[in-house]
């Protein structure tokens, strides 16, 4: 198996997790790479040859496992490409949503293993950051996105000429919580979902604002994923594992009577 840019020049390199790092930087510039994320309301996939992009967006949560594979044909469709000239399968590994987070992961497996390619782990939050990033310039910033049941994933991220930098990894809070993280590490932006659902209970103030509309899109899950394969993000299919932040799924009738 070759990447694009070995396919178009004729060079000849080793399978499987072998091919970036035979490819190096030539090799990204014409990564073949799909994308995509069930972590929430919406399901998104996209893939990027080189620099151009093509992305498809459907509903999530409980369709997730219905609506994904059928959008990852109409996006390899609409790009003219087949899943067996892809050099590498990203997927939002969370946290987020139990059952978008299995269906991602087993899709990301499946069509590894059946087409022999590496996978990309992206952090769902880190994507989340990117979107704010490429829409409305956010650089350092909170992303807390609503987790239900009154809690928040939340994650601090910051760009530099390296890319994104994990400042505070992926942790499960209440919105007081987030509001004391925000105070003793205060960021430029808070963006995510989170601002929207909890309103003024969520006492966090941004040095510059509030961008309540960023989500794990496709563009930003291919930026992601192009940024990973840079830096040799890559794993077996066996290793595309979610990230589980909550250990249930529902609230007892005891704790819903007790939310505010």
């Amino acid at each position: 198996m070759r990447c694009a840019s070995c396919r178009a020049t004729g060079i000849e390199i080793a399978p499987n997790l072998d091919i970036a790092r035979a490819c190096g930087v030539y090799g990204v510039l014409m990564s073949a790479l799909l994308a995509f994320d069930t972590s929430g309301e919406r399901v998104h996939v996209g893939v990027s040859v080189g620099e151009t992009a093509w992305v498809v967006e459907d509903a999530g949560a409980s369709q997730a496992s219905a609506n994904l594979l059928p959008c990852v044909r109409r996006v390899l469709g609409r790009a003219g490409i087949g899943l067996h000239e892809l050099d590498a399968i990203a997927f939002g590994c969370g946290p987020g949503a139990f059952t978008g987070l299995r269906a991602a992961c087993s899709a990301a497996q499946g069509l590894a293993w059946g087409a022999a390619l590496p996978v990309l782990p992206i952090d769902t939050l880190m994507a989340v950051a990117e979107d704010a990033r490429a829409r409305v310039g956010a650089d350092d910033v909170w992303v807390a996105m609503d987790a239900r049941m009154g809690e928040i994933f939340a994650g601090r991220y910051l760009w530099s000429d390296a890319g994104w930098v994990t400042l505070v990894a992926p942790t499960l809070v209440a919105p007081d919580e987030l509001a004391l993280l925000c105070t003793s590490h205060p960021s430029r932006w808070l963006v995510g979902s989170a601002p929207g659902a909890f309103g003024d209970r969520l006492r966090c103030k941004p040095e510059v604002g509030i961008d309540p509309e960023a989500r794990p899109g496709a563009h930003a899950l291919l930026a992601c994923a192009r940024a990973a394969w840079v830096r040799d993000g890559f794993a077996d299919p066996v290793e595309a594992l979610p990230l589980y932040l909550r250990n249930k799924v529902a609230l007892t009738s005891a704790e819903r009577s007790m939310r505010p």
